[in-house]
């Protein structure tokens, strides 16, 4: 794509999100971290949910100081300063995201990508991951929760976490964002100075008297699953786990 498309599509976001992003988006904080899917109107369909990330600016101009600066390479003042957090040879760190969940019959499971667990969004577990992302796709990794089947899901745990590779949470600018069917989407940041913390619990959706709560987490844990299992209850059994090579 030449550099004048991206120039014009860049200047129709801003356009797009100046004077409506309060009532496109809302911010789960510490200060407000839950909201109501049931009162927003946006607890039918399917949840989407996404995890990016990006460097930071510190690693990125240290990038560039290290490359012999921008006077030499003019037209790198056209290349885009964002890029994804995972791409090999920039940061070596690969961000995944997974879902515990528990339905109400009883049943408990994990989708993620080791083991290749990838659910199902038609069946039980009413959750599927789109895949894993490990080759810094700008859209990143996607959960889909079927929420037609709300009454048969009774809580939800979202977590990232770092499967291998260096633990940098504090060197990503990590985000997930919640798109409903209906109604503005919910982001939440991972904006907790844990540098090596392996995992986070970063969302829980649970189904309460019939009404679909969100509420901010963000928990980090030095630990992976089982260590996440632990704090919030879940009580199941883990095992090692690894990724399909591909």
């Amino acid at each position: 794509m030449a550099f004048w498309d991206n120039l014009w599509q860049g200047q129709r976001a801003t356009q797009f999100d100046s004077g409506s992003a309060a009532s496109n988006s809302i911010e789960l904080t510490k200060r407000h971290p839950s909201v109501s899917l049931s009162k927003q109107g946006a607890a039918t369909g399917n949840l989407r949910v996404n995890l990016s990330w990006r460097m930071r600016s510190s690693d990125i101009e240290g990038r560039s100081r290290r490359s012999g600066g921008l006077l030499r390479h003019p037209f790198k003042l056209f290349k885009p300063e964002v890029v994804q957090a995972h791409t090999q040879g920039v940061v070596n760190v690969d961000l995944d995201i997974g879902c515990m969940y528990e339905l109400t019959d009883g049943s408990k499971g994990v989708v993620q990508p080791l083991g290749s667990l990838f659910g199902d969004l038609n069946g039980p577990p009413y959750v599927k991951l789109s895949g894993d992302d490990r080759f810094g796709a700008p859209s990143g990794e996607t959960i889909f929760v079927n929420l037609d089947h709300q009454e048969e899901i009774k809580r939800l745990l979202v977590f990232v976490y770092i499967y291998d590779q260096t633990p940098a949470f504090d060197r990503t600018h990590a985000k997930v964002t919640l798109y409903p069917s209906n109604g503005p989407r919910i982001e939440i940041e991972l904006d907790e100075h844990a540098p090596q913390a392996r995992s986070c619990a970063v969302f829980s959706l649970e189904n309460i008297k019939g009404e679909l709560i969100v509420r901010r987490e963000v928990k980090f844990v030095y630990g992976f699953q089982a260590e996440l299992d632990r704090l919030y209850g879940w009580g199941m059994q883990w095992g090692r786990g690894y990724k399909t090579k591909t």
